[in-house]
C-alpha cells in the first residue's frame, strides 16, 4: 500500500505491505493496518482529511475482498478520530498526474518524478498523485 502525507513545507511517502504470516489469520493484515494509523497519526499529529483510491474494478475476488476490509478499516477508523474522508476515482488521480485516466504504472511513476518524487514503486507514486489531487482541491476537497 502506498501512501502520502503534506505537512507545512514537507511531503513524507512511502509504501507499507501487511502481508500475512504462515500461521496468521486473516483478520491480523486488518488488525495491523489499525496499529499502523494509528501509529502514523501519533507521528503525524493532527490530521485534517484522508482521501483514498476509490478502486471499482478489482482483477480478482482475493483483491476485492482485500480492498472491501481495508476500506472498511479506515473508514471505521477515520469516524471514530472525527477525520473526514473521500474516495477518488482511480481514473480521476491518473487524469489529473497524467492528463490520461488510464495511465500505465510506469506513466504514474514519471509523471511524480517530474514532480520532484522518488517513488519506490507504482502503489507509492499513486499516492503521491492522490495528495497532489487532493492539494490541488484546496480546503474544499
Amino acid at each position: 500500500m502506498g501512501w502520502a502525507l503534506a505537512r507545512p513545507g514537507q511531503v513524507t511517502s512511502g509504501i507499507q505491505t501487511f502481508r500475512l504470516g504462515r500461521f496468521e489469520g486473516g483478520g491480523m493484515r486488518y488488525l495491523r493496518f489499525g496499529r499502523w494509523l494509528d501509529e502514523a497519526a501519533g507521528f503525524v499529529g493532527k490530521i485534517e482529511a484522508v482521501y483514498f483510491e476509490e478502486v471499482r474494478r478489482h482483477l480478482g475476488v482475493d483483491a476485492a475482498h482485500a480492498y472491501g476490509g481495508f476500506l472498511g478499516q479506515l473508514t471505521a477508523w477515520c469516524e471514530q478520530h472525527g477525520i473526514p474522508y473521500q474516495g477518488v476515482p482511480v481514473a480521476t488521480i491518473k487524469r489529473h498526474a497524467t492528463g490520461k485516466g488510464n495511465a500505465t504504472k510506469a506513466a504514474m511513476i514519471a509523471a511524480m518524478e517530474r514532480r520532484g518524487h522518488a517513488p519506490s514503486d507504482d502503489n507509492e507514486a499513486d499516492a503521491l498523485a492522490l495528495l497532489h489531487w487532493a492539494l490541488a482541491q484546496g480546503p474544499e476537497a
